[in-house]
């Protein structure tokens, strides 16, 4: 039997289920179950590493995903969240990645080349540190430097709700992504921060026009998990234009694996939705190039599709490649090489 092959991962929310979690989060991670991400579960789905995210969850104004059964939805944004609140989730989010990185259980990266040097060495998995949501830091940048200290490496400037940096998308099916305003003067000066440390800007949950707008800051575009909206019309997806300009600036875009972002209908329903992610997949290559596509799971943070439950069960979505004609090559790209490529040539 050909080996499936190891898989980086373009977005996961495997850290805030950890801190959410009771008990010290290296035993939560060793442990079987519960969690998509499980070092058991990554073992067995050879699971490589990847984006680990740190998001400041507001549990008064969580999403509820029973929305999605009943498509169409239009869920409006949540306000702006308290910056002082999201410092201190986004803080424990980074120190629940730190004891990961001090039991071995990881390797928190900080360059393209220890990011290549952790992923030949296979062992322990390899992180990136993603803020998904710029909440944490100040209008003013304050905060910034502090959380590339503890070795942040990538910022989505918004979730879905507003922030001093731009506006997020709501999740709103069916919908395009022109569902707002773009930058803030605020948010461009994060996004050209970001350049000069060469940190990655992700523009998955941002609306159309900020979309454009972090391009007209001269770098790289890239959706870490959102998928192609000519399949499924979700706003959370990207257009026919979109895609093209990712492959364009030699940016990148992972296949989100959450039903609601696969289905053309929009709905949270896990049967079939593998199905729908090769449709995704072929899309997203004809539009945006093969070697601008990966994998974002979504792992720990959206409903998955039936025969890929978890980590465990990624050989079922690599099968799915191999029985759609996709050759070793292309598959290889798609499963890492694309994100390693790319990250190698932007990070410091």
């Amino acid at each position: 039997m050909t080996q499936t092959p190891r898989i980086f991962d373009g977005h996961n929310d495997a850290l805030l289920r950890l801190w959410r979690g009771d008990g010290p989060a290296t035993d939560a991670f060793a442990a079987e179950a519960p969690g998509h991400i499980t070092l058991p579960r990554a073992k067995a789905g050879r699971f490589g590493g990847g984006f680990f995210a740190m998001f400041a969850l507001d549990a008064a104004t969580g999403l509820d995903l029973a929305i999605f059964d009943n498509p169409p939805y239009d869920t409006p944004l949540p306000p702006q969240m308290d910056r002082a609140l999201a410092w201190d989730i986004v803080q424990g989010q980074a120190r629940v990645a730190q004891e990961l990185d001090a039991a071995g259980q990881v390797w928190l990266c900080r360059t393209g080349a220890e990011l290549r040097r952790a992923w030949d060495a296979g062992d322990p998995m390899a992180m990136l540190l993603h803020l998904e949501g710029a909440e944490c830091i100040g209008p003013d940048l304050e905060g910034l430097d502090a959380l590339y200290d503890l070795g942040l490496r990538s910022i989505g400037p918004v979730w879905s709700r507003p922030t001093a940096f731009a506006h997020g998308v709501p999740f709103r099916f069916p919908s395009d992504g022109d569902t707002g305003p773009g930058l803030t003067d605020a948010g461009r000066a994060l996004v050209r921060e970001c350049v000069r440390r060469r940190m990655v800007v992700d523009c998955s949950h941002m609306t159309m026009k900020g979309f454009y707008d972090v391009a007209d800051e001269g770098t790289a575009l890239v959706a870490t998990h959102s998928n192609a909206h000519g399949i499924s019309p979700s706003a959370r997806n990207l257009t026919d234009d979109q895609l093209r300009a990712i492959g364009e600036t030699n940016g990148m875009v992972g296949l989100n694996f959450g039903t609601v972002f696969l289905r053309p209908d929009g709905r949270r329903d896990a049967a079939g939705a593998l199905d729908h992610a090769m449709a995704h997949l072929d899309r997203m290559i004809a539009l945006a190039g093969e070697d601008h596509v990966g994998l974002g799971s979504d792992f720990d943070g959206a409903p998955m599709p039936e025969g890929l439950d978890s980590a465990a069960d990624l050989p079922n979505l690599v099968q799915r490649m191999r029985d759609a004609g996709y050759g070793a090559a292309l598959i290889d790209k798609l499963c890492h090489e694309n994100w390693l490529r790319y990250l190698e040539r932007t990070l410091p």
